[in-house]
């Protein structure tokens, strides 16, 4: 394989391109550097020029991955739709790019979250992200009068458990077909809603207890 000699930037693109291809064709476990590097007609120590250690290549590999997926939160935390709205768009726009991928390439697809498992320290970052993302919005929703009774904290893990479908890859290869927007869309109105019917009926609880003590 020919590779520029003279541009770093396009050589460390053709080494993400390369331990990519080796993925597809044999899957993620125990990709080595040397492997990589083979591919690309270089040696081990050479790789070392354009990524210092094993750690920063697959964080080079994960932020290629996440890019996309990032940009589309920070667009919907920045947009002026209502909080509702905005939870709906901060999945359905990433769920949607997730979809393609995996409809391109599902064998990939999966590789790319074995290698993703493996190097869970580098990916835990880019989900800590998503989650103060999703915090952000959750928040102003808060701040609007929704979720009254509870703490943001609670808020998130309830979403999370409930929109495990259209974000956790691993779920969502095995639910494409209802992991639709439609259903999105019934999940987070069920979110806001249903936590609002709950906290009314506390709070209708609590009325009737009150007047039975002073009648």
């Amino acid at each position: 394989m020919s590779r520029p000699l003279n541009d770093h930037d396009a050589i460390r693109t053709q080494l993400m391109d390369a331990a990519e291809e080796i993925v597809r064709a044999r899957g993620a476990i125990n990709l080595s550097l040397s492997e990589v590097a083979a591919a690309c007609g270089m040696s081990q120590s050479s790789f070392y020029r354009y990524f210092t250690s094993k750690e920063a290549f697959f964080e080079a590999i994960a932020g290629r991955w996440f890019e996309e997926l990032n940009q589309i939160m920070e667009e919907v935390v920045a947009s002026d739709l209502p909080p509702r709205e905005k939870l709906v768009q901060f999945f359905a726009r990433r769920v949607a790019v997730k979809r393609a991928r995996f409809e391109a390439d599902p064998a990939l697809f999966r590789a790319n979250m074995d290698l993703g498992e493996e190097h869970w320290e580098v990916i835990r970052g880019y989900v800590d992200l998503a989650d103060h993302y999703m915090a952000v919005v959750l928040g102003e929703a808060m701040s609007e009068g929704y979720f009254a009774g509870y703490d943001l904290d609670h808020v998130v893990a309830i979403t999370n458990l409930m929109v495990q479908p259209f974000c956790n890859p691993f779920v969502m290869m095995d639910m494409m077909r209802t992991a639709t927007p439609d259903n999105l869309r019934i999940v987070i109105d069920t979110l806001f809603d249903g936590l609002g019917t709950q906290q009314l009926a506390v709070a209708d609880t609590a009325n009737v207890t009150a007047l039975r003590a002073i009648s």
